[in-house]
């Protein structure tokens, strides 16, 4: 029975699964998951799992990656990793690989997803067969496209998350502005992503005076964002409640410029590892408000059905539908 390889390889960590193929259809074999910073590639990372897996070969293999492919090759956009597909081939004795992009595994997967597996933020009023959209920050931001081609639903990548941010109102813009003198270009990536809620907590705390009381907090790029989290909900650390207000706001604004610019009635799916960390701020209205805060058209963006990816392997169970989808 054939051997499948599923990943899921983000700037931070990295998800692996082996399977057979069974005639009832498929038994986990290993799975680990990977700090992926701390392998120099991703052939050693790959090596050391197929080595604590005890697998000398493996039929088919899908990697859903954090970057853009290019043919047979992507070099990611978080981590400084370059992988190709033909040359794991001939390194570790994979039958055939085919790599896509990280999103394009999690929209993949959507379909294999329970309902325990999501929450709904709005209910909206799906439309079967309209197009869908799949976001989602974590490292990075990530966007895919998923449009109905005759009896399922097929995954389009995008690079989206480095459209150009728009703010909605002054404070946002004065986020602009601080995040232009420091970078040049200021995409929703840099807003809407781990570090973009660092960054927000670092903008918000330049304000505040010395006179104000408040404790001001120094947090880094790696771990800031959990920290921010956890000031804001568990200590309620004022400046930091705010931040995540902040990052919700433009987490719903930037879903709903992307549901309108699809007209995606047939739902929007927030996954990405941080919303199941936020999920209750996501449930208290701010995300669908600046989702539906669309003029004219509110109306219509309320009809779109709005849910939150709960499960963490949602780009696993992707990818091991690619490996399949590859022969």
């Amino acid at each position: 029975m054939p051997i499948i390889l599923a990943g899921d390889l983000g700037g931070t960590k990295t998800l692996l699964q082996a399977t057979q193929q069974t005639d009832g259809g498929s038994r986990v074999l290993f799975d680990r998951e990977l700090d992926s910073r701390a392998f120099p590639d991703f052939a050693s990372a790959l090596s050391d799992f197929l080595q604590q897996a005890g697998l000398a070969t493996v039929d088919r293999a899908c990697f859903a990656v954090a970057g853009p492919i290019q043919g047979d090759r992507v070099s990611m956009t978080n981590l400084a990793w370059e992988i190709d597909a033909r040359a794991l081939e001939s390194q570790l004795g994979i039958g055939s690989v085919r790599l896509i992009n990280d999103f394009e595994g999690i929209a993949l997967g959507i379909d294999a997803l329970g309902s325990k597996d999501l929450v709904t933020l709005q209910a909206g009023t799906p439309i079967a067969g309209a197009p869908r959209v799949v976001l989602g920050a974590g490292t990075g931001m990530g966007v895919a496209w998923l449009v109905w081609q005759g009896e399922h639903y097929v995954p389009l990548a995008t690079e989206a998350g480095h459209l150009d941010f728009g703010p909605a109102n002054d404070l946002q813009a004065g986020l602009l502005n601080h995040l232009q003198h420091k970078h040049g270009h200021v995409s929703w990536e840099r807003v809407v992503s781990g570090p973009g809620l660092v960054e927000i907590f670092r903008f918000l705390q330049t304000g505040v005076g010395d006179g104000s009381g408040l404790e001001l907090v120094d947090v880094d790029q790696e771990s800031g964002a959990r920290r921010i989290t956890e000031l804001a909900l568990q200590h309620k650390h004022p400046i930091a409640i705010k931040a995540l207000q902040l990052f919700v706001e433009c987490y719903g604004a930037f879903a709903g410029n992307l549901a309108l610019a699809g007209l995606t009635r047939g739902g929007v799916y927030v996954a990405g590892g941080i919303a199941p960390k936020i999920i209750e701020k996501l449930k208290s209205g701010a995300f669908i408000s600046a989702f539906c805060d669309k003029g004219r058209y509110a109306a219509l963006l309320r009809q779109i059905p709005v849910r939150v990816v709960m499960n963490p392997k949602v780009g696993l169970l992707g990818a091991a539908r690619g490996a399949g989808e590859s022969t």
